[in-house]
């Protein structure tokens, strides 16, 4: 196993293979700004792009994404469901914008950003269904 190389994955408990390295774009601004910064990190060999609703730069992700020319089962994708998509018991549709934005029918990892108390069980479920 070696972790340093950008090609590099783990396998995951439902087969599902992650790359080690991934570009996170938090904080990298929805434009020119982000669709850049993941046009390069995928001309460098990432293959794993790592996003949030939160951010709100999802849809510079999408279309850096779109523009590469890259195979979509080839970038793995990671984003967040938010905490006003839990409190408001709005998860799915939360994450049916993602998916728009984002410019695919499917992400490659949906995590909770942050457990909302007393609203994470009803974010689990959810997450759950989108998995089925």
């Amino acid at each position: 196993m070696n972790i340093t190389d950008l090609k590099g994955t783990v396998k995951l408990s439902n087969g599902v293979k992650m790359p080690y390295f991934g570009l996170g774009v938090f904080k990298t601004n929805e434009g020119v700004e982000v669709e850049n910064s993941v046009k390069w990190a995928l001309e460098s060999g990432y293959r794993h792009i790592d996003t949030a609703a939160i951010y709100q730069n999802e849809r510079g992700v999408g279309n850096a994404v779109k523009a590469s020319g890259i195979p979509r089962n080839e970038i793995f994708i990671t984003t967040k469901a938010w905490n006003e998509n839990q409190r408001n018991g709005t998860v799915m549709k939360g994450f049916e914008e993602s998916l728009e934005f984002l410019q695919t029918d499917y992400v490659d990892l949906y995590l909770i950003h942050w457990p909302v108390k007393k609203k994470y069980n009803a974010t689990w479920k959810v997450i759950e269904e989108i998995y089925r």
